[in-house]
């Protein structure tokens, strides 16, 4: 009897647990392409499944063949969103130095940079980190390790400053490096009217978990982007007020 239970708990975990990492994975991979792909997966694997049934022999031999390496298929295919998931083991908090007034007022910081920048024309890229870890895009950069001020962020974009062209990388409450370029949005559903910034700050926010700010010269405009959406013409307090919440919030569900 005492076996009897243990192999029904053993059963009940087993299904929990890949029941769990199947929920995780549709979590991972909702809004965004890879649902498309993975349809098409299922709809040849159902095509398979049919064509043994009728008895038709070249379409099985063909799906048989291509299906029989569909792990390594599924892997190129959903690599980005692989490397996404796997990223998320290291996690490493946007503002774990400071307390909660330490993290409004780097917010403000932030804010009132963006503004100054906005209302000159000037072009800028901000990247807050949040849980993923984004030293592999400081290597490009040039190591700062600055307090978060709006003179300094101001200074960093300025035309004439050979940072200017690349984003800053906000980190644990510092300004942890500048001049850092970012991966490129590959997506055909990003508006072709978006510039290099917008695709960029995309890009980063598709493959992490990152929260980026984006201020147009073009369009005198402040954007967020995160993950993989943007959010346009933003005024200062709308800015704020998403910020505090994508930040702050978090860290009072937390205390």
């Amino acid at each position: 009897m005492t076996s009897y239970l243990f192999h029904w708990a053993v059963a009940i975990v087993d299904v929990a647990i890949v029941s769990f990492l199947i929920y995780q994975i549709l979590l991972l991979i909702r809004g965004t392409r890879a649902v498309q792909v993975l349809l098409g997966l299922v709809f040849l694997f159902g095509t398979f499944i049919l064509s043994e049934r009728l008895g038709l022999v070249t379409l099985h031999w063909i799906l048989n063949n291509f299906l029989s390496s569909v792990v390594l298929v599924a892997i190129i295919l959903f690599q980005q969103d692989i490397r996404r998931g796997l990223a998320r083991f290291g996690k490493t908090p946007f503002f774990s130095r400071g307390g909660a007034i330490e993290e409004v007022e780097h917010i403000e910081n932030i804010v009132k940079a963006c503004v100054s920048l906005c209302s000159r024309r000037i072009g800028g890229l901000i990247v807050l980190e949040r849980e993923i870890g984004l030293n592999e895009y400081l290597e490009i950069g040039t190591t700062l390790d600055a307090k978060v001020s709006r003179e300094m962020i101001v200074s960093v974009f300025q035309p004439t400053s050979p940072l200017h062209d690349g984003a800053i990388i906000i980190q644990r409450g510092r300004i942890t490096a500048a001049g850092c370029f970012l991966p490129l949005s590959g997506s055909p559903d990003v508006d072709r009217d978006l510039g290099t910034r917008h695709r960029a700050a995309i890009g980063l926010t598709e493959e992490t978990d990152a929260v980026v700010v984006v201020i147009s010269e073009e369009g005198g405009s402040i954007s967020l982007v995160t993950g993989g959406k943007i959010t346009r013409d933003l005024d200062a307090n709308s800015l704020r007020q998403i910020l505090q919440g994508l930040f702050l919030s978090k860290k009072r569900e937390v205390t």
